[in-house]
């Protein structure tokens, strides 16, 4: 079967990462297998025939048939608030995939700088739990920017990978509103966070960015700004 063939989908599992983001875990038949970086199409078709899809990051290391998704809801959207508040396990979903090479990990020897705005940090995520699934040993630092703690996306295991895998650095930068104890005052991404906990550019790392339009070119001229090779730069956005 083709990739890019619709393929009918089962939801077998879904949980809430916040108020308005929720994780669905799809058993896929006959999924050939993604890269972390990688996503989807999801099609959705009403009674009277009337189609519309999205497409949305893969949030799981490749396992088989199991392809998992954390959708944010859009409140005037047309998918996400069917997929976050409505689709519930055994309902089928059509899922077209994956899709996209240029935005992906592939194991090597140089570190990596994973930066995410909000739900960004979705295809992120793929990457660390890749990475932790080939016990790679790669040096990874994920810099995570969010509004409010109550918006982190996977705070537990994020928490739990940051302590207990090898080389894995996890640093937030909170716009909106931050933890009490946190020192860095609630303000957007700046060229000193970026600066302090991405890889320096002499390390040459792999980065990549992944989030709305408008951080991801910030961070993307912080980065240039800084030093960092071009070519290096791997963008993803949305919005």
């Amino acid at each position: 079967m083709n990739r890019l063939t619709w393929r009918l989908a089962t939801l077998t599992e879904a949980s809430f990462e916040t108020a308005s983001a929720r994780t669905l875990v799809f058993d896929v038949p006959d999924w050939p297998g993604h890269l972390p970086g990688q996503h989807v199409d999801v099609r959705l078709t009403a009674p009277d025939g009337y189609t519309t899809q999205r497409s949305y990051s893969i949030a799981s290391a490749a396992d088989g048939n199991r392809v998992e998704l954390t959708v944010q809801r859009v409140d005037d959207g047309e998918v996400s608030p069917y997929l976050t508040d409505t689709l519930t396990v055994g309902d089928p979903c059509e899922l077209r995939g994956p899709v996209g090479g240029w935005f992906v990990w592939r194991p090597g020897l140089v570190p990596v700088t994973l930066i995410a705005g909000g739900s960004g940090v979705v295809p992120l995520m793929a990457m660390i739990r890749a990475r932790h699934m080939l016990k790679n040993q790669t040096p990874f630092r994920l810099l995570y920017s969010v509004r409010t703690p109550d918006d982190v996306l996977y705070a537990d295991e994020l928490r739990t990978r940051s302590r207990d895998d090898r080389g894995l650095d996890v640093s937030y930068v909170y716009t909106r509103q931050a933890p009490s104890d946190f020192r860095r005052p609630a303000g957007r991404i700046m060229v000193s966070d970026v600066n302090t906990h991405a890889w320096p550019p002499g390390f040459l790392p792999a980065t990549y960015v992944c989030g709305p339009t408008s951080f991801v070119e910030k961070v993307a001229d912080i980065l240039v700004a800084l030093g960092h090779d071009t070519r290096a730069i791997r963008t993803e956005r949305f919005g």
